[in-house]
């Protein structure tokens, strides 16, 4: 295509030098051609070849396949107006030939429409002429329509509204049995009555209220029938037999409805079953029963009356027996069909609204009503148990069994708490015989704590004194106590932390006040250390026999443990006492109290023992102390005589200190403690006596004598220069020759 656009040979020269112009063309005719070839190759040289249509044009011409000659340039705008004007002829030919068409279509149209207006008035005339006919056959098909469907509607309401007389004497009669088609009928009755509901919801409610009066009398006569059949079935019916018959199970499901007819039957039975097993109860303590050659051997129950525990478990034992036996009966009639007998109660409710509680909703529990039936049936029963057992117990003055007997009354208690339940009368009945028979516990160790301090010998101590018969008696008692209760059922795993259990009101009524006493008798000894051995011995035997059991130590071993150690430390002044008393070292101590170091004031001083001589001393000011240790030769304890009968007193008890101090406490029962006491005692009599060889030893040096040891060998100090010389010239230490060491093993 660039030939379209090349110039021709010598076309450049001939543009570019204008002298070389043809002559024959004149000069104002040269000016606008030149201007309209510029004009063109600006529009060819401006088109954009990248425009669609151009490029569209293009690849039709290169389909073509022309030749790109002058020819062929010059011809190509003809030929392709040629073909335009060819085609645009064939397109008037064949609108030609569609105009043909049309034109027929138009004919054919305008003699249907002829046709069509001609059928219209035949149509007109048959409609004129048919009109009343059919009119008069609408309303005869209308009127057989509905008196068909009045028909249907009175067919269909004779048999769901009206009942047959066979029915009705099925279901309201006393001489037809209840049955099978009784209940049939009895359902069908109420399903009408609850469908005259829709009967009261029309215009004319007449025939509503007169089908629902009647289906009222007809179901209430039913019930009644049912009821009456229900009690008399009551009167034989055998509990004992394994399958209850199923129509009466089914009848109390039916007869759930009527909650009151329901209850009264309950009732009804309660009272025969109550009278059955009171007198079976009655025979069974009194009669012996008659039956089989195994049962012969068998004995009333009141054989064993003279041993309150068989006798008491015996009888609970039978009522436990007869309250299984009961509700395994029972189960049959309640349990089985629950679902059943709530769904009646509930519909029952919406009967008689006016059996309702304060408008509270009834909820049929099967298991509680098992559960209340039992208990009613057992109600003669308990009475009679209560009566007997408050009885025995009454009349049975032993602790031990009356516990026992507490502890069975508990294990029963639990067992018929999870067999009818825990509101249960019968186990009201049972907790209230616990009560009793703890009181009558409480009254038994009353009246032993009466006898015992109505003897004046009991209060005298022995003696040994050892403890008393009557704490041993009452040891002896609370051991058989301890060993029921740690082996009845009713036994807790007893925690340290957990404070009180079951048996504290037991070891309260049987231990306490025979511990106060023993604290009364040994009142009645003036002398100190017998006393506390007294009371030592008292609650060692106590301790010793509360300790195997955790239930009683969690609330007494702690107090007696604290007793205790409070009258150790009793024990241990006064064997101190008797140490220092019959060493004469108490003598030394008092002189040299003055000299003792006063405590720190946040210590506070021991308290001496009463007996004790170095109370009587004043106690050394800290503003006074140290005094001149010089002064110390100069007290009346420590001049040669005196100084040396204490100290020879001192070398004769020695030798036999530890066996004279042991002895002293020989009458405790534990000889551990005898010996832990005595051996604190002798190590702070060792201490005091380190005191006062010290004291002694710091005189000695205070004077300026030599200091002498234990072998009797002088240190060879000598006094120094220009000290005044000593009136006295003997020693101290000579005269109170025993050292630490030798007071340690002599006492060891």
């Amino acid at each position: 295509m660039s030939n379209y656009f090349s110039n021709p040979p010598g076309a450049a020269s001939s543009g570019s030098n204008g002298a070389s112009q043809s002559p024959l063309s004149p000069t104002g005719a040269a000016v606008p051609r030149s201007t309209a070839l510029s004009n063109k190759l600006n529009s060819v040289l401006s088109a954009s070849y990248a425009d669609s249509d151009i490029r569209g044009a293009l690849e039709i011409l290169d389909g073509r396949g022309i030749q790109n000659t002058p020819e062929t340039r010059r011809q190509l705008r003809l030929d392709v107006q040629k073909e335009v004007i060819d085609s645009n002829g064939k397109i008037v030919q064949d609108f030609g030939k569609v105009a043909e068409q049309l034109t027929r279509i138009g004919t054919v149209i305008s003699s249907l429409n002829n046709a069509c207006e001609e059928m219209r008035r035949h149509i007109a005339l048959a409609t004129q002429e048919t009109a009343p006919v059919l009119e008069e056959a609408t309303i005869l098909i209308s009127q057989r329509q509905e008196v068909e469907t009045k028909q249907k509607l009175l067919e269909a309401f004779n048999k769901h509204f009206i009942m047959s007389e066979d029915d009705l004497a099925s279901l309201t009669s006393s001489a037809e049995p209840v049955d099978d088609r009784f209940f049939h009928t009895l359902a069908r009755m109420k399903q009408i009555h609850k469908d005259c509901e829709v009967l009261l919801g029309s215009e004319n409610q007449r025939l509503g209220l007169e089908i629902m009066e009647q289906s009222s009398k007809n179901l209430n006569a039913a019930f009644q029938k049912l009821y009456k059949w229900i009690q008399k079935e009551f009167k034989s019916l055998n509990l004992e037999d394994p399958q209850i018959s199923s129509s009466i199970r089914r009848a109390l499901r039916v007869l759930a409805e009527r909650p009151s007819l329901f209850h009264n039957c309950l009732d009804f039975f309660a009272e025969a079953r109550e009278y059955i097993l009171s007198d079976s109860f009655h025979i069974a303590l009194t009669d012996v029963p008659s039956g089989q050659e195994g049962d012969m051997t068998a004995k009333p129950i009141e054989f064993s009356a003279h041993d309150p525990l068989r006798y008491v478990g015996d009888m609970l034992a039978w009522v436990h027996s007869a309250a299984v036996s009961e509700r395994e009966a029972l189960e049959a009639l309640f349990v089985g069909d629950e679902g059943e007998i709530a769904k009646g109660i509930q519909a029952g409710v919406k009967s008689e609204p006016w059996s309702r509680v304060d408008g509270e909703q009834v909820v049929f529990d099967g298991r509680k009503a098992l559960n209340d039936l039992v208990t009613r049936d057992l109600n003669g029963v308990a009475r009679s148990l209560r009566q007997r057992v408050e009885l025995v117990l009454q009349g049975h003055e032993d602790p031990v069994t009356i516990y026992k007997v507490i502890s069975l009354l508990a294990f029963y208690e639990n067992t018929f708490s999870k067999l009818v339940g825990r509101e249960s009368s019968l186990v009201t009945s049972i907790a209230s015989l616990q009560e009793f028979a703890f009181t009558h516990f409480q009254a038994l160790m009353q009246d032993q704590i009466a006898v015992v301090s109505a003897e004046p010998a009991n209060f005298t101590p022995p003696a040994d004194l050892g403890t008393p018969q009557f704490l041993t008696d009452a040891l002896d008692n609370l051991t058989s106590l301890m060993k029921a209760y740690d082996s009845s059922f009713g036994h807790e795993p007893t925690n340290d932390s957990s404070g009180e259990n079951k048996f504290t009101p037991i070891i309260r009524a049987a231990l306490d006040p025979f511990l106060e006493l023993a604290k009364t008798s040994s009142n009645t000894i003036s002398d100190t250390t017998s006393r506390a051995v007294f009371q030592v011995n008292c609650l060692l035997s106590t301790r010793d026999s509360i300790s195997p059991y955790r239930f009683a130590c969690v609330t007494h071993l702690l107090p007696l443990s604290n007793t205790l150690t409070t009258l150790r430390t009793h024990l241990l002044e006064i064997q101190h006492d008797f140490l220092l008393n019959a060493s004469g070292l108490n003598v030394l101590l008092t002189a040299l109290k003055p000299f003792t170091p006063p405590p720190p004031p946040s210590i506070q001083p021991r308290t001496s023992s009463p007996s004790s001589p170095a109370t009587t001393t004043p106690e050394t000011t800290p503003s006074s102390y140290p005094p001149d240790l010089a002064t110390i030769p100069s007290l009346p304890e420590f001049q040669p005589a005196t100084l040396s009968t204490i100290s020879q007193q001192l070398d004769d008890f020695l030798p036999s200190a530890l066996v004279d101090a042991t002895e002293n406490l020989k009458a405790i029962h534990s000889p551990m403690l005898v010996k832990s006491v005595t051996e604190e005692a002798v190590e702070a009599f060792c201490l005091d006596f380190e005191f006062v060889e010290g004291m002694v030893l710091g005189a000695d040096e205070a004077r300026g004598k030599s200091v002498v040891f234990g072998d009797g060998e002088e240190a060879g100090a000598e006094e120094e220069e220009g000290e005044e010389p000593q009136v006295d010239n003997w020693r101290l230490r000579a005269l109170f020759p025993r050292t630490t060491g030798e007071i340690r093993v002599l006492l060891s």
